[in-house]
């Protein structure tokens, strides 16, 4: 029972850690105006499944071929660098000088999100979306294959983080007004970080 308990945290932890992106996104969407419908999110949603999921998947199919204890270690490893690239990347984002004639590359739309809306419509179609959730869902691939190498179900990380990104862009307006009311947008990043830190570091301490 204490076993599927932690396992079950950790999935619910790791999706979230992975999903803190979308929340941003969703916020700066709701400054913007921007609207994303069900349908797009659901599409979004579909995408981080599959990516999350392959990711994990990949993940525990790679532990066929090394020893636990060398697992863990990349495990803590990727955990840790993760951890910390999601509370340092928004002050590094704020010193990199923005590019005019790259605004429409996958490596912007990851840097910011909210450019994926190319047209400048104030909606984001399916096309738009498409790019925007594998821009989302790249940033999910180093926290699921971790969670694949650490034996956590990859189904249950994509499904996870799935509903988790539907939740965030859904949710953004409210999350917006409550971010700002208690001024917790970069706690929140640095919680997300430091919590896959506790996990990847979790690993070698077993």
């Amino acid at each position: 029972g204490g076993f599927l308990f932690m396992h079950f945290i950790y999935v619910l932890l790791i999706a979230l850690a992975n999903n803190i992106d979308n929340i941003g996104v969703r916020i700066a969407y709701s400054i913007r105006g921007i609207k994303i419908s069900v349908k797009t999110n659901l599409w979004i949603s579909v995408i981080t499944f599959f990516i999350s999921a392959i990711s994990a998947y990949f993940g525990s199919f790679l532990t066929k071929f090394i020893s636990k204890g060398t697992s863990s270690k990349i495990s803590m490893l990727l955990l840790c660098t993760i951890g910390l690239w999601i509370i340092v990347e928004p002050y590094y984002n704020m010193k990199k000088p923005q590019l005019e004639n790259e605004d429409n590359s996958l490596y912007n739309i990851l840097r910011s999100p909210e450019k994926a809306d190319k047209d400048n419509s104030k909606y984001i179609d399916i096309k738009e979306a498409t790019v925007l959730g594998i821009a989302l869902s790249i940033n999910n691939i180093g926290g699921s294959l971790s969670a694949g190498i650490i034996g956590l179900n990859s189904f249950f990380i994509g499904i996870f983080s799935a509903v988790l990104s539907f939740v965030a862009l859904w949710a953004g307006n409210y999350i917006t007004i409550l971010f700002k009311k208690f001024d917790i947008g970069n706690k929140a990043t640095v919680t997300a970080g430091l919590v896959l830190i506790l996990i990847g570091i979790g690993q070698v301490l077993k």
